[in-house]
């Protein structure tokens, strides 16, 4: 009887452990649309006026359609990185489970420290030849090869790629803890109950809090070490650690999808009453919901919260519920996203320079320019990436 059960045992593991490593698609589908998201937010920051970027077109002035791009733009920071650092942590203990502390960290300098570099000396100073281009030149003198590599450790630096350094700096951090705790699991994480309301409005309010006292010292906009934003540092790193936990206890295929409708209404509701706040401060020519301890201040940390931990779970039951199977356009999108993503600055730096060029002589307006170079510049990343990544030994890295 005892052999009976103990197979009994070994066999619901077994098929515990089957359904818990079998490939989640929705989350690659999920991870690709946030990094369609990344290059549509980084074009809205070239034609939307008001915003510093490598490369700004047109001018930078006031229009509707400007302040309509700096509202995507804002509403984007308050949440897709955070849910970029939410998948990363997910799949960060079942890859240490796997390969252990010394090839877990390997693999992670290889598959991050490596772009990091190439785009700290490489991409980040030929992104920064678009400061040259601009209609209103941010960088005395016109382009010349002799300017630029005079200047060029001016532009030596992190650029997108803070995502890159601040990931490895939690994976380095994930990789001490195990080793502190030798690796033991806790009670708590074996649970594979779903998370509560309660729990979740908890959340809610101990990142609003912690989020505004980040942002008296660090506020929206200010870089610290060349990242360019660490006053959402307590958004990051708490996503990545639930991400952790929803690994553990299986949370992302076992989220009711009544939470990401309730995510959703949340995202929405905090929207509608709390956003209109920094809007008002925009309108008046005031940026205090920026941080320095001011009251907007505090509004805004509640409503980025709210918005982050609300779509982050709409986003997953969304995308589990209606795009979890597998396709060719799908598995090639998922595929190219992380090249895509090392990639896309310079790429949008060219083609948008190249599209002022062509566009000029007929007065497209902004909105206009950001559409059509949408629908051209995304799919001239991924296939970019696609063609990169055929480069002998590049996909092991991207």
């Amino acid at each position: 009887m005892s052999q009976i059960g103990l197979l009994a045992t070994a066999k619901s593991i077994g098929e515990a452990t089957a359904v818990k490593t079998s490939r989640l698609y929705f989350i690659d589908h999920l991870r690709a649309g946030l990094v369609i998201l990344v290059v549509l937010h980084h074009l809205a920051i070239v034609y939307g006026e008001g915003i510093s970027f490598w490369y700004v077109d047109p001018p930078m002035g006031e229009s509707l359609i400007g302040f309509a791009l700096v509202l995507f733009v804002l509403m984007n920071q308050a949440w897709f990185m955070g849910a970029l650092f939410l998948l990363a942590g997910y799949f960060t203990p079942g890859s240490f489970d796997r390969k252990g502390s010394g090839s877990f960290l390997k693999a992670r300098l290889i598959r991050l420290g490596i772009p990091l570099l190439v785009w700290i000396f490489i991409f980040n100073p030929f992104s920064n030849i678009g400061l040259f281009l601009e209609p209103v030149v941010l960088i005395p003198g016109s382009l010349t090869w002799q300017n630029y590599w005079q200047r060029y450790p001016e532009f030596i630096g992190l650029g997108v790629a803070w995502f890159l350094a601040l990931l490895l700096i939690f994976n380095f951090g994930y990789a001490g803890w195990r080793w502190l705790t030798r690796n033991r699991v806790s009670a708590s994480d074996r649970d594979s109950s779903p998370p509560t309301y309660l729990g979740i409005g908890l959340f809610i309010l101990a990142l609003a809090l912690v989020t505004y006292l980040v942002r008296i010292i660090i506020p929206i906009g200010r870089p610290v070490l060349d990242f360019p934003t660490l006053a959402y540092l307590p958004q990051y790193l708490s996503f990545f650690i639930v991400g952790m936990i929803a690994y553990r206890r299986d949370w992302f295929r076992t989220l009711p999808d009544r939470m990401g409708k309730v995510g959703f209404v949340t995202a929405v509701v905090a929207t509608l009453l709390l956003f209109p706040f920094p809007i008002i401060g925009i309108l008046g020519g005031t940026m205090r919901f920026l941080g320095n301890g001011s009251w907007p201040s505090a509004i805004y940390a509640l409503w980025d919260s709210a918005f982050a931990v609300g779509l982050s779970l709409a986003s997953i039951t969304f995308f589990r519920r209606y795009l979890n199977g597998k396709s060719s356009l799908g598995n090639f999108l998922s595929q190219q996203s992380y090249a895509v993503y090392v990639i896309h600055s310079p790429i949008i730096v060219v083609l948008a320079y190249a599209f002022y060029l062509v566009a000029a002589p007929w007065g497209i307006g902004p909105f206009l320019k950001f559409v059509l170079a949408s629908i051209e510049m995304v799919p001239i990343c991924f296939i970019v990436a696609f063609l990169i990544r055929k480069i002998p030994g590049v996909s092991r890295v991207l």
